[in-house]
């Protein structure tokens, strides 16, 4: 029989991983020479990672943490591809020079 309850767990700690291994991976990956390589250095700092999480802040045993390693890295891989592109960098942030305020939010004297 299938256990959801731990199912649901282990989904929402390999979420959780999955941010944290896909930043980790984003920064060190000037160190993989070769292209064809980052995919299998993401595998192994998910799982190292998951290992080390699920130890530190589970009671899961080490198959459990090598699962929530996998779906972290299966996850981490189709946000990445998902946000790709799509999200601001921190230069453009720092550098632009306008800021945008909705209507609904501009508070006039004679509201108060």
């Amino acid at each position: 029989m299938l256990n959801f309850d731990f199912l649901k767990l282990a989904l929402i700690i390999s979420i959780a991983l999955s941010s944290i291994t896909c930043t980790f991976v984003q920064k060190t990956k000037g160190l993989i020479k070769k292209k064809e390589h980052i995919t299998i250095y993401s595998f192994l700092v998910n799982i190292i990672i998951s290992i080390f999480f699920c130890k530190t802040f589970t009671d899961m045993d080490l198959p459990n943490s090598l699962w929530i390693g996998l779906f972290s890295f299966l996850g981490a891989d189709s946000i990445y591809k998902t946000l790709e592109g799509k999200l601001t960098t921190y230069t453009d942030i720092m550098n632009k020079k306008t800021v945008s305020i909705k209507k609904e939010n501009i508070i006039n004297e004679e509201d108060q």
